[in-house]
């Protein structure tokens, strides 16, 4: 079987044309990026604005849970029995999917935001929306993007069933081979779709490390800034008993 893969993957038809290789992974991506800014357009300012108030958050981990168990190619014969064939179903089916990780990542971020901070902000005079754009959603980005990360790689692991209805992307190696049972190519697909989510895991990690840098990037940066100036102590103030003429 492996020296078949091999066999599948050095054939160069498999690296032209709108079926080859690159093709099929550039829809899957489509897919993938669709879904997900979709998802991110829903969860984000909700997730936020529930994790500002305080309120609603038994409501955020019950509608996480229940879109979790929900079964994604379920979801996508149903909405294809309501609204036909074409980009929507699946498109829908992926957001479902999506939105729980987005959702709980910005409420679970915003909610866990320094008190201090709030309460500083709130004191200086700050209006509620300032307090969560300013000092509060800045504080839950790494949560934020742990969410997107996550929510972008069960998409990508799930676009696959774009193909069930018809439409392109990685999951036609893995639908077009199992009707002719052609299992190179059936395993080709299932090993491209894992390589596209090692790789993307590893370019959303390297986006997460440059937009919350490290403590090893903070110090870097105090010391290209200059070495902190020394304390100036005061001079103490001169004694009653030193009475000068």
């Amino acid at each position: 079987m492996l020296g078949r893969l091999g066999d599948w993957f050095s054939d160069p038809t498999r690296w032209s044309g709108s079926a080859g290789i690159p093709a099929r992974v550039l829809e899957h991506l489509g897919y993938t990026a669709l879904a997900v800014a979709i998802a991110a357009v829903i969860a984000l300012p909700l997730g936020a604005l529930i994790g500002h108030t305080r309120r609603g958050g038994l409501a955020v981990v019950g509608v996480a849970n229940g879109l979790r168990a929900l079964p994604e190619l379920g979801v996508l014969v149903l909405f294809v029995l309501l609204l036909g064939l074409g980009l929507l179903p699946p498109t829908l089916a992926l957001v479902l999917l999506a939105i729980p990780p987005l959702l709980a990542g910005a409420y679970s971020g915003v909610a866990g935001a320094d008190p201090g901070a709030v309460d500083a902000a709130r004191g200086i005079g700050m209006r509620e929306h300032q307090v969560l754009l300013q000092v509060e959603v800045p504080a839950a980005v790494p949560l934020v993007l742990g969410g997107l990360r996550f929510a972008t790689l069960q998409v990508i692991a799930t676009a696959t069933i774009a193909a069930y209805v018809g439409l392109g992307g990685l999951g036609r190696f893995i639908i077009d081979g199992f009707s002719v049972r052609d299992f190179p190519q059936m395993l080709g697909g299932a090993v491209i779709v894992a390589v596209l989510s090692i790789v993307v895991e590893f370019v959303l990690q390297g986006l997460g490390r440059l937009v919350t840098p490290g403590p090893d990037r903070l110090r870097l940066r105090r010391h290209a800034d200059g070495p902190p100036a020394p304390p100036v102590s005061p001079s103490p103030a001169p004694s009653s008993r030193e009475v000068r003429p």
